[in-house]
């Protein structure tokens, strides 16, 4: 299934994460922990050593090559400051599985506090869905966020996304509060 190594929107370049970004990640992850912590997998907000984290992006990298997952590192397209992450997950009725086993996608993003308010999650998204519909055999495009992060919530609400329910996910960290999930869903043209 080929798949662009970047996009460019109006305002962002999302390019797949490379190992070399480490160095521009790593500050970003250490003064938005508190910001991200709450919306995010604390193994993608945690911060951690230099070397784990090129381990982590080259995984990243591995997963984009072989299916599994498509994350693109966010950047301004002026400056190439890093903004955050943009991601598109292949699903089934197990969950996330490789791409050619998925009948629907995911979308994921996340972005630095200074960032927020903007526009560049829904421009980002956006981009996401529009490479969505070239991919066969997906039928539609869904959004998890927590119901308590409205800002997120905005983002499929803009997209023409509809609201088709809510589930409670189970902490993954003990002692964690189990988490209240809004599920978006955007049905795609068949034809």
């Amino acid at each position: 299934m080929p798949v662009p190594d970047h996009l460019q929107t109006r305002r962002l370049l999302l390019r797949r994460w490379q190992a070399t970004d480490a160095a521009a990640l790593q500050p970003i992850l250490e003064a938005n922990t508190a910001h991200l912590r709450p919306w995010i997998p604390r193994r993608v907000a945690e911060p951690v050593s230099l070397e784990q984290l090129i381990e982590r992006l080259e995984g990243f990298s591995a997963a984009f090559d072989d299916g599994r997952e498509l994350r693109y590192a966010l950047f301004a397209a002026e400056g190439r400051t890093l903004l955050g992450e943009v991601s598109l997950f292949p699903r089934g009725a197990s969950g996330r599985v490789a791409f050619d086993a998925a009948d629907h996608l995911e979308i994921g993003y996340w972005l630095r506090r200074d960032a927020t308010g903007r526009g560049f999650a829904t421009e980002a998204a956006r981009a996401m869905l529009d490479l969505a519909t070239t991919l066969p055999g997906m039928a539609r495009v869904t959004i998890y966020c927590d119901e308590r992060n409205t800002s997120s919530a905005a983002v499929p609400s803009r997209l023409g996304f509809r609201l088709a329910g809510a589930i409670i996910e189970s902490a993954i960290v003990p002692g964690d509060p189990p988490t209240p999930l809004q599920i978006w869903e955007y049905v795609l043209d068949q034809t």
